[in-house]
C-alpha cells in the first residue's frame, strides 16, 4: 500500500498533513472504519478522502449537493492528473454513459454525484457492477432534517450504501450539532460504535469574531466602510434580501468604492464571470447573499461582513468560514439590526408551510396541471395565496415535491410532471410543527450569540456540541 505522505506530496504538494487529516487516512486506510468528520470551512476536508480514493484498489463514489461544488472539486483534482469525474443533470447522456462505463472498469478513480442521481435506473443498473471501496458523504449536514440544509435524497444514503455493498464510508461537513451528528450516523445506516468521530471544533485563531448594533442603514452603511478602509485585500458581504444588497451596492458606488454583486436573479454567465473575476483577484469586493461562497476556495479573503442577520449559527459559521484560510488575520463582523429579524422570522415561515399547505399546491397540480404548466407559477400563487408576491411558500411547496420525488419537470420550463403521491413527512402537521419551531431556535441562537458576555467562540463550540473551549482572546468580548 503506497505511502499517505508520499501520495499528497506527489498530487497536492503539500509536505505534510495538518490537523486530524493524518489520523483520518489511516482510521480509513489501515483500520477499515468509518468515520464522521467535523471540520471548519476551508480545514482540508476534501484530503481526507481523496488520499485514500487514490491508494484503495476500488473507486470513491463521492456525494455532493451542488452541480457547481462538484465541478469545482473535479477540474481542481484534473489539473492534478488525479482521474476524476462527475456525472449530473449538465453532462449530455453520452458523457454520462461514458463517465459510468469509465468508472465500472477502474478507469476513475472518484466519482462526483449528487445523491438525486440514484433516482436513475440505468445509474443504479450500472453502479451495482463496479467496485467501489469508499463513499464519501460531502456536506453531510444535508442528510438530516434538523439540519440547514436538508436534501431529502441525502436520508437514502443507507439504502444507497446497501446498493454498492455497504462500502467503508466517510461523512464530512462543517456544520452539525449533537443532534445532527447522531441522525448523520443513524441515516447512514450505522450506529455510534461503528463509526468514529473526528473534530477539530473551530480552531481558526486567525480569524476576529466582532458583532455591532447597528440602528439604521447610515450605522450599517458606516460600519461597512469602516472594515473597507481599514481591512485592505479581498471581502465578502453578505445580505440575506437582493433589495437591501442592491441598495447598498448603490451606496457603495456612490461613496466610490468598486465592487460586483452576487445572487440568483443574476443570469448564470454573469454569476459565474463574477466569481471567476474574484477567485482570479480581478475583484476584490462581492456583495452577495448566501448563494454566494459554496466552493469558494479563496485563501486570501480578509474579511467578511454579514450586513443582515443570518438565519442560523449553522450557516453563519459556514460563511464565515471562508476568511482567513491561508492563516492570516481576518475579520468576521456581524451586524446586528433588531429590524432584520422579522425578515428571517418571515423566510422561516415561507420554508416551513403546513400540510394543509402542502395539500392544497398538490390538488391544484392534481386537478389543474395543464393550467400550470401554460400560466406558470402565478397561477398556483393565485389560486393559493391571493396574488401576494411576497409569499414564497408556493416556491417551497414545489421545490420540496421535486426533492421527494413527487414531480418531475419543472414549472417555469412548461414541462412539470406529476409522478407519485404526497410522501407522509409532508402530511404530517406535528412533525412540520417541529420544523418550524426548531428553525425559529435557530434564529434565537443567532440572536444569543450577539448578546454572549463570553467569547463569541466558545459560545459556537457550545453550539456545535464541543465544550471545553479555551477562551480566543482574539474576539470584541475576549478584548
Amino acid at each position: 500500500m503506497a505511502d499517505p505522505k508520499d501520495v499528497l506530496k506527489q498530487y497536492f504538494k503539500y509536505p505534510s498533513f495538518k490537523g486530524k487529516q493524518e489520523e483520518i487516512i489511516n482510521r480509513l486506510l489501515k483500520e477499515n472504519g468509518h468515520c464522521l468528520v467535523l471540520m471548519p470551512t476551508g480545514g482540508g476536508k476534501s484530503i481526507c478522502y481523496q488520499i485514500p480514493a487514490l491508494i484503495f484498489d476500488g473507486g470513491t463514489i463521492v456525494i455532493s449537493p451542488l452541480i457547481a461544488l462538484m465541478q469545482d472539486q473535479v477540474d481542481v483534482l484534473k489539473k492534478k492528473n488525479i482521474p476524476a469525474e462527475f456525472i449530473n443533470s449538465t453532462v449530455n447522456p453520452k458523457a454520462r454513459r461514458d463517465r459510468l462505463d469509465n468508472f465500472v472498469e477502474g478507469k476513475i478513480k472518484l466519482l462526483y454525484v449528487t445523491p438525486e442521481r440514484f433516482r436513475k435506473h440505468e445509474f443504479v443498473a450500472s453502479i451495482k457492477k463496479a467496485n467501489v471501496s469508499l463513499l464519501a458523504v460531502d456536506e453531510a449536514h444535508c442528510i438530516s432534517e434538523w439540519g440547514h440544509d436538508f436534501r431529502p435524497d441525502y436520508s437514502r444514503i443507507a439504502e444507497f450504501r446497501k446498493l454498492l455493498g455497504n462500502p467503508l464510508t466517510i461523512a464530512l461537513t462543517a456544520t452539525a450539532t449533537k443532534d445532527v451528528q447522531t441522525d448523520i450516523i443513524a441515516k447512514l445506516g450505522l450506529t455510534e460504535d461503528e463509526i468514529q468521530l473526528f473534530h477539530q471544533g473551530i480552531q481558526r485563531p486567525n480569524l476576529r469574531l466582532e458583532t455591532a448594533d447597528v440602528f439604521d442603514e447610515k450605522e450599517t452603511l458606516n460600519d461597512i466602510i469602516k472594515v473597507l478602509d481599514e481591512y485592505k485585500g479581498h471581502g465578502i458581504i453578505y445580505f440575506s434580501l437582493i433589495k437591501k444588497l442592491e441598495y447598498y451596492s448603490q451606496l457603495l458606488n456612490d461613496k466610490g468604492y468598486d465592487h460586483e454583486v452576487y445572487h440568483g436573479k443574476l443570469e448564470s454567465r454573469k454569476r459565474k464571470q463574477t466569481q471567476r473575476d474574484f477567485l482570479s483577484g480581478k475583484q476584490n469586493l462581492i456583495l452577495a447573499t448566501n448563494a454566494f461562497g459554496m466552493g469558494i476556495d479563496k485563501p486570501d479573503i480578509r474579511f467578511v461582513i454579514h450586513a443582515e442577520v443570518p438565519s442560523s449559527i449553522e450557516s453563519y459559521y459556514q460563511e464565515i468560514g471562508r476568511a482567513g484560510r491561508d492563516g492570516k488575520d481576518s475579520l468576521c463582523m456581524l451586524l446586528y439590526n433588531q429590524e432584520d429579524l422579522y425578515t428571517q422570522m418571515e423566510f422561516i415561515k415561507w420554508a416551513n408551510p403546513d400540510a394543509d399547505y402542502y395539500y392544497a399546491v398538490y390538488n391544484i397540480l392534481k386537478t389543474n396541471l395543464d393550467s400550470v404548466t401554460s400560466m406558470g407559477i402565478s397561477y398556483i400563487r393565485e389560486q393559493i395565496s391571493f396574488k401576494d408576491k411576497n409569499d414564497f411558500r408556493v416556491e417551497t411547496v414545489l421545490a420540496m415535491l421535486d426533492r421527494y420525488s413527487v414531480t418531475e419537470g419543472n414549472v417555469e420550463n412548461g414541462d412539470l410532471k406529476l409522478i407519485d403521491n404526497l410522501p407522509e413527512e409532508l402530511e404530517d402537521d406535528d412533525r412540520l410543527k417541529e420544523k418550524l419551531l426548531n428553525d425559529n431556535k435557530k434564529l434565537l441562537s443567532v440572536v444569543n450569540y450577539f448578546n454572549s458576555t463570553s467569547c463569541r467562540r466558545i459560545f459556537i463550540s457550545d453550539y456545535f456540541g464541543f465544550p471545553g473551549e479555551t477562551p480566543c482572546g482574539n474576539c470584541d468580548v475576549c478584548g
